[in-house]
C-alpha cells in the first residue's frame, strides 16, 4: 500500500509538464517554478498525510487560484494567447479530493460550486450539484443554491421547480425553502405578465400605457397584420379585435396566470405549519411585494380567509388582515380612500377579535401589538406631501386611535424590549405627532430608566432630532 510520500510523488510527478511549459515559454523563471514545486510539495505532504484538514485543502485551492491568476497576467503581458496546462484543471483536481474526502463539509462543496459557475463550467456544475445534493438532501440551504442556478444561469422554471419541490420532500420542515418557493412562482408570474404587456397582450399593454403617459412606443411593439379582402377574401379583421382579445381571454383564464400555483405552495405550507400564523403572516410578506401583479390580490385574500379562521385572534393575522386592502397602493392613488375606509372597519374589527383571548393584560398587549404595526404602515402615507387634506385627516385620526392602544400596552410592561417602542416614538416624532411622544417616553422610562435613546427624546434639541432620525 503507497505511503503518505509516494501519493504526494505521485501528484507532483503530473504536474512537471506544465512546470516545464511554463520555463520554456518563459513566463516564470527557473527559481519561481522551484519555489512553486517546493510550496506545492509542502501542501501534497500535509494533505496525504493522516492529520489532514478541510482547511488545509481550502488553503491548497486558494494558493493555485491566485497562482493561476498571476500565470494569466504575466501570460496577457508577454502577449501568450494560450498554454497547454491551465491553472483551472489542477484547482477542479485539488477540489474533487477535497470534497470526497470531506464529504460532510458543506463549505468545501460551496466553494467548489462557487469556482465552477466563475469558470462557466456549465456540466461541472450540473455534476457538483447532482454530488452535493445526493450527500446532503437535508440541507435545504443546498436546494436553494441548487433552484438558484438553474433559474439564473439556465432560466429553466422546470428544473427550478423540481429542485425547489424534491428539497422540500427531504425539507418540509424548513420555512426558508418554502418561502423561497413561494417568491419563487411570484418571480415567474412576473416574469409571464412582463411578456404579456411587451407582446400586447395584456390590457395594460405598453401601447396602452404610451397613450396614457403622451409618449409614442409603436416601433417597440410587436403588433399583428390587418388582413384586407383583396388578400384572403374575407372582411377585415384586426389583432386587436380578434386574434388579440380572443388570445387574451384564454391566457388570462389560465390558472396558473391567476395565481393557483402560490395558492396552493401556501395551501401545503401551512398544512406543513397548521398553528403558526406567524409564518403565514411571512409568506404573505412575500406576495405583497408583488403588487403589480393582477393575480396578488387574489393570493392576498386568499390567506387572508385562511388565517381569519385559523387564528382569528393572532397579532400576525390581524396584522395581515388590516393591512391587505392597502397593498401596493401609493398616496396618489384613487383607490387610497375607499382603501382606508375599510381599513378603519378591519381595525375595529380586529380590536373586537381580541376580546376572545383570555386575560384582560393579554388583550391589551394583543391590541397594542395590533396597533404598532397598524402606525407603521399608515405612516407612510404621511411622507406625502401633496396629499389630500381629508385622507391625511383620517389617516392622523386612525394613527392617534392606534397608539392610544399602544399607550395602554405600554403601561403593562408588554413590549419585552425598548427598541420596538423607540422605532414607534421616532416614527411618531418625525410626522409631528409630538404630543403623543412624551407621553409614550413617560411610560417607557418607567420601564426602561436608563435606556440613553428614551433620554435623549426627553429634548426636544435638533440635533437630538437628526440624529434620532439617522
Amino acid at each position: 500500500m503507497a505511503g503518505a510520500s509516494d501519493k504526494a510523488r505521485f501528484y507532483l510527478e503530473q504536474s512537471v509538464p506544465e512546470l516545464q511549459e511554463l520555463i520554456r515559454k518563459k513566463i516564470f523563471t527557473k527559481d519561481e517554478v522551484s519555489s512553486i514545486a517546493h510550496k506545492r510539495s509542502e501542501f501534497e505532504h500535509k494533505l496525504s498525510g493522516r492529520g489532514s484538514t478541510a482547511a488545509d485543502y481550502a488553503r491548497y485551492v486558494e494558493y493555485e487560484m491566485n497562482l493561476d491568476a498571476l500565470r494569466r497576467t504575466k501570460a496577457k503581458r508577454l502577449g501568450i494567447k494560450a498554454t497547454s496546462y491551465t491553472g483551472q484543471r489542477r484547482i477542479f483536481f485539488v477540489l474533487d479530493r477535497a470534497t470526497r474526502k470531506f464529504h460532510g463539509d458543506t463549505s468545501l462543496w460551496m466553494l467548489y460550486l462557487s469556482f465552477a459557475r466563475k469558470q462557466k463550467a456549465h456540466k461541472k456544475v450540473a455534476q457538483i450539484i447532482t454530488n452535493m445534493l445526493r450527500l446532503h438532501p437535508a440541507s435545504p440551504e443546498l436546494w436553494i443554491y441548487a433552484a438558484d442556478y438553474a433559474w439564473e444561469e439556465r432560466a429553466d422554471i422546470a428544473e427550478t421547480r423540481g429542485y425547489m419541490q424534491r428539497g422540500l420532500r427531504f425539507c418540509s420542515h424548513s420555512k426558508r425553502l418554502w418561502s423561497e418557493y413561494l417568491k419563487l412562482e411570484m418571480i415567474y408570474i412576473a416574469k409571464i405578465s412582463a411578456r404579456r404587456r411587451i407582446l400586447g397582450l395584456d390590457s395594460r399593454s405598453p401601447q396602452q400605457e404610451s397613450i396614457q403617459d403622451g409618449e409614442d412606443f409603436g416601433q417597440d411593439l410587436i403588433t399583428f397584420p390587418n388582413v384586407t379582402t383583396e388578400a384572403t377574401g374575407l372582411e377585415s379583421i384586426t389583432a386587436d379585435s380578434t386574434r388579440t382579445k380572443i388570445l387574451e381571454r384564454k391566457i388570462a383564464s389560465t390558472p396558473a396566470l391567476a395565481g393557483a400555483i402560490p395558492i396552493a405552495v401556501f395551501a401545503a405550507a401551512m398544512k406543513e405549519f397548521p398553528e403558526e400564523p406567524t409564518f403565514g403572516a411571512q409568506l404573505f410578506d412575500c406576495v405583497a411585494e408583488f403588487p403589480e401583479l393582477d393575480c396578488a390580490k387574489r393570493i392576498l385574500q386568499h390567506m387572508v380567509e385562511y388565517l381569519m379562521a385559523a387564528a382569528p385572534a393572532d397579532v400576525a393575522t390581524l396584522t395581515c388582515f388590516i393591512r391587505e386592502p392597502l397593498v401596493g397602493l401609493i398616496a396618489a392613488s384613487f383607490l387610497l380612500p375607499r382603501a382606508l375606509m375599510e381599513v378603519v372597519d378591519r381595525f375595529e374589527l380586529a380590536m373586537q377579535n381580541v376580546n376572545s383571548l383570555e386575560g384582560s393584560v393579554e388583550q391589551t398587549r394583543t391590541r397594542g401589538a395590533i396597533s404598532q404595526h397598524t402606525i407603521k404602515c399608515l405612516a407612510t402615507y404621511l411622507e406625502y406631501p401633496e396629499l389630500d387634506p381629508d385622507i391625511r385627516a383620517v389617516l392622523t385620526a386612525m394613527i392617534k386611535t392606534a397608539w392610544a392602544h399602544c399607550l395602554q400596552a405600554l403601561k403593562t410592561k408588554g413590549p419585552r424590549s425598548s427598541d420596538e417602542t423607540i422605532t414607534l416614538l421616532n416614527i411618531l416624532r418625525l410626522h409631528g405627532f409630538k404630543d403623543l411622544v412624551q407621553p409614550g417616553v413617560t411610560s417607557a422610562l418607567e420601564i426602561w430608566p436608563a435606556d440613553p435613546h428614551l433620554l435623549a427624546m426627553t429634548s426636544d434639541s435638533p440635533v437630538v432630532l437628526l440624529q434620532q432620525h439617522q
